[in-house]
């Protein structure tokens, strides 16, 4: 599957409302294209356009199929997909007023100079970005009525749908643009939601026009635009869509550079793929950060908070080794047993200013299981764990095994709901989250890794996959060969607000749900 191909199949998803989920809250589509028809309807009263001959309109019928009305005639809609309930679908012309571009006559050097407005052609559209510049530029006499011209303000979006149909921009700049683009203004007062979706799904839905009323060609007429059938969510989760797209936009990017760096080796592609994925959202960059997010040093006090507690209450021993890790001078420092020194050369990578490193100890509560041994026959026979019952992400539970556990060692041995596990042994920091809440047992190669306070710890499982596949765990050289208590304690983090951590896991999952269809 080739970069476009896979941006395709994400837009598709996009516009059957398979890419974000729908919400019961939301104000329907039927409202929202109420709201469209009437000020389309005040814009026909103010002459300010044209009512079509056969006006269309959509509805579902009491089958719940669509059909169609023109004139006074209803037929049933042909339409390419099936959408949620709560959407829509309408015809391009009654959602959006557009006009064409007109180029000025290239013979008469009024027009051209003394450029004092930007003119677009389709060479200048920077595809899915925005336009800052353009290769030539028109008069201020172009803006007179004898030019019949328009000026499109910045913020607009415009579309190709001559030669490279589909192709859109945003103005960054106020500009003229040829007759190959029509720019797009949403029946709506506020345009910037339904703009921002449609810049998002044009290039998708372009490709949906009745090849019937297109002219021969890569090119689509006045007739095939109007006709063109856009599937219609919510206002509120076309803003959800958009985003949604945004996040994807660096899993895209990285899947282009991986595609490319990996024809010869095909077989690899997906896995490379999901490293480069993982790589980028540890960094820092594979969602924005957010300045409203509650500091991360918020999150460490409430857990110095939850250990001193736990401390007090008996419940844990305190940390005679305790980490603190800062920042100075540009430099990553840890202070440990009342000594500072710089760890800059023990950072795997480069994170943002909001996060902080530390030490897993710092964050998770951590044990290893119980040892089958033959002497040791007190307790009950519980089942319990293996390291060939743990799999990345899963657990099989065929054929447990029993040993005898004590009371104390049910209550150390136990996980629940939510806890990471991690190999100590066999393929050394495997990891998975324990998703039942039915109590299991572990043996003594397996790591119960319970949060002190609540975190995402599917980011911290992610960090697991990361560093074991690039060999910082169990390989060579300064990687760690093992995961003893002492080393998985001391296992060098990344640390981002919660809710950013939240929104990064929400994305890789998407990106990686996309990457296994491959």
């Amino acid at each position: 599957m080739t970069a476009q191909q896979l941006k395709n199949s994400i837009l598709q998803m996009a516009v059957q409302g398979k890419l974000v989920p729908q919400d019961p809250n939301d104000e329907p589509a039927s409202v929202l294209l109420e709201r469209i028809r009437a000020e389309k309807e005040r814009l026909i009263k103010e002459k300010k356009i044209k009512r079509e001959k056969n006006p269309s309109v959509i509805f579902k019928g009491a089958d719940n199929t669509p059909y169609e009305k023109i004139g006074d005639e209803v037929v049933p809609l042909d339409v390419p997909f099936d959408i949620p309930d709560s959407w829509e679908w309408v015809r391009f012309v009654n959602l959006v007023n557009y006009y064409m571009g007109k180029t000025p006559p290239r013979k008469e050097s009024e027009y051209w100079d003394k450029p004092a407005f930007c003119w677009v052609s389709i060479a200048d559209m920077v595809a899915d970005g925005e336009i800052t510049e353009t290769k030539e530029g028109v008069s201020v006499y172009a803006a007179d009525k004898s030019f019949k011209g328009n000026i499109s303000p910045v913020g607009t979006l415009i579309m190709s749908f001559k030669l490279t149909v589909g192709k859109v921009s945003i103005l960054g700049i106020e500009a003229f643009h040829n007759e190959a683009i029509i720019s797009i203004f949403p029946y709506i007062d506020d345009r910037r939601i339904m703009t921002a979706y449609l810049f998002k799904v044009l290039p998708l839905i372009s490709q949906m026009g009745d090849t019937k009323t297109a002219i021969k060609g890569n090119t689509l007429n006045s007739d095939s635009l109007d006709n063109l059938l856009v599937p219609l969510p919510p206002l509120t989760e076309q803003a959800r869509i958009a985003a949604k797209l945004d996040e994807l936009s660096t899993v895209l990017a990285l899947y282009d550079k991986v595609e490319t760096e990996s024809r010869k080796l095909e077989s690899s592609f997906p896995e490379a793929l999901k490293k480069s994925i993982l790589q980028q959202a540890v960094q820092g960059k594979l969602v924005p950060q957010d300045p409203s997010d509650e500091p991360v040093e918020a999150l460490l006090e409430r857990i110095r908070a939850e250990k001193q507690r736990l401390i007090k209450e008996g419940k844990i021993k305190k940390d005679k080794h305790e980490s603190v890790i800062f920042r100075r001078d540009n430099s990553h420092y840890e202070k440990l047993d009342g000594v500072e020194r710089c760890i800059d050369e023990e950072l795997p990578f480069e994170i943002p200013d909001s996060w902080e490193w530390i030490r897993l100890g710092t964050v998770f509560q951590h044990n290893t299981g119980k040892a089958l041994n033959a002497s040791n026959r007190d307790g009950e026979k519980l089942t319990y764990v293996t390291t060939s019952n743990l799999y990345w992400d899963r657990f099989v539970l065929d054929n447990l095994k029993t040993m005898p556990f004590t009371d104390s060692e049910v209550d150390k041995c136990t996980v629940q709901q939510g806890d990471l596990l991690v190999c100590e042994g066999g393929d050394i920091g495997r990891a998975a989250i324990w998703g039942s809440n039915k109590p299991m047992r572990i043996q003594n190669h397996i790591h119960r890794l319970r949060a002190y306070v609540p975190v995402c710890t599917r980011f911290f499982y992610y960090l697991f996959y990361l560093y074991k596949g690039a060999g910082w765990i169990g390989g060579k050289g300064i990687a760690i060969q093992g995961l003893s208590s002492n080393a998985i304690h001391n296992l060098l983090f990344p640390l981002p607000p919660l809710h950013e951590q939240e929104r990064i896991v929400s994305a890789i999952d998407t990106a990686l749900d996309i990457v296994q269809k491959l």
